[in-house]
């Protein structure tokens, strides 16, 4: 599996911007190979359309017929990348950029939701109730500072994963970062000193 797929045409963006598409992507990288009617279960969509939209992701070099895994009635799939990736500057740089953008950014939120969502604390042993959960801050800093939050995240998640990789414990965990502007107008009004 490659590690990275960088896109810097909004249309091929938007062809993973779909929202069961991104799933069954999702799906893919985190569980490994398989077939239309094994993904379909486990989103709730029949077989039927969730193999049209594999093949879409096919067809635009996302996912690709797993050769070691056939199944002599049914295709089984697999994700090409790890990841997907893009650079916001190319992609801002006109309206279906940017417009895709938004859907992507919409879709990984939606991700953060759905994990929240499925955990249930009590099916899980006390040290990982005590070490999951998300924190958030509202910090001052230049775009040079955003990168490098951003930047240093990812080094210290692949770090941390290439330490840990086999450990006793281990689990698959989500892991998210992200960094937007505090809007400059704030919908509820600002609080007037006296």
């Amino acid at each position: 599996m490659e590690e990275a797929f960088k896109i810097d045409d909004p249309r091929l963006l938007k062809v993973v911007a779909h929202p069961l598409r991104v799933r069954l992507l999702g799906r893919l990288r985190a569980q490994g190979p398989a077939t239309a009617s094994e993904l379909g279960r486990a989103v709730g969509e029949s077989s039927g359309l969730t193999s049209y939209h594999l093949r879409e992701l096919a067809k635009h070099g996302f996912i690709e017929e797993d050769p070691e895994q056939r199944d002599g009635r049914e295709r089984r799939w697999r994700a090409r990348h790890r990841y997907t990736s893009w650079d916001n500057l190319t992609l801002a740089a006109s309206p279906e950029g940017r417009e895709v953008l938004k859907v992507m950014h919409l879709r990984q939120v939606e991700a953060v939701a759905r994990s929240v969502e499925a955990f249930d604390e009590s099916e899980w042993p006390r040290e990982v109730v005590d070490a999951v959960g998300m924190s958030d801050h509202l910090v001052m800093l230049p775009p040079e500072g955003v990168r490098e939050l951003q930047e240093r995240a990812d080094d210290l998640v692949r770090e941390l994963a290439a330490r840990y990789a086999g450990a006793d414990g281990a689990e698959q965990y989500h892991v998210w970062a992200g960094a937007f502007p505090y809007p400059k107008h704030p919908d509820h009004p600002q609080k007037e000193e006296p």
